[in-house]
């Protein structure tokens, strides 16, 4: 082979590496535009988790207050375990609003009272105040993620359907037993909030 036809073969290939050299860089621009915005959106999904976990354990504790007021002066305070009864969950907003400042999102809409599977909750939804982040795509250093979860409230505790709620009360709450006397009772005497309901994101 002459030393023109190497030279030929050279200039040939040329266009194709640079070509094959903007596809490679293309690709990675566009991978890197997408891992922006996937943490972006995991960043947003994961303010919107914990917004809804603290609005509804606001309202837990708002359910627990009831519940101890209830105990020996309403008929009904069984109701409030077996989560028949619904928290206004008057500072579940607020919770959800700290939560969501804490990760660098913000609250939109508020909080609203929801049902799952026959168990109260909220749902929140949530914007980051940080954006996507500049990329060869235009817009994105403009472009904010949201998200939005939702978390309930679920009663953890069986007990005798026909108890007398004037009479002392056996609670098995997942295998742990919470014994209640209306006529002898102190609301310090509950156990701890969680015992007796579960908080968990229902999405």
């Amino acid at each position: 082979m002459t030393s023109a036809q190497l030279r030929s073969d050279r200039g040939q290939t040329l266009p194709i590496y640079i070509w094959l050299t903007g596809i490679l860089l293309l690709a990675a621009f566009a991978f890197f535009a997408f891992a922006q915005a996937a943490s972006a959106r995991n960043g947003a999904q994961s303010a919107a988790d914990a917004a809804a976990l603290a609005a509804a354990q606001d309202a837990r504790d708002e359910l627990m207050d009831k519940l101890g007021d209830a105990i020996g002066e309403d008929d009904n305070w069984l109701d409030w375990i077996d989560g028949i009864l619904d928290p206004e969950g008057a500072g579940a907003t607020a919770a959800a609003q700290l939560l969501a400042a804490e990760n660098d999102s913000t609250l939109q809409g508020g909080v609203q009272p929801t049902e799952t599977g026959g168990y109260p909750g909220y749902r929140v939804d949530i914007q980051t105040n940080y954006t996507v982040g500049k990329s060869f795509i235009p817009g994105t250093e403009d472009m904010h993620a949201q998200a939005h979860a939702v978390a309930i409230i679920q009663p953890r505790c069986d007990f005798d359907l026909d108890a007398d709620p004037q009479k002392p009360v056996e609670l098995n709450c997942d295998g742990e037993i919470v014994n209640i006397d209306p006529g002898d009772f102190d609301p310090v005497d509950l156990p701890d909030a969680s015992v007796l309901f579960s908080v968990r994101l229902a999405e």
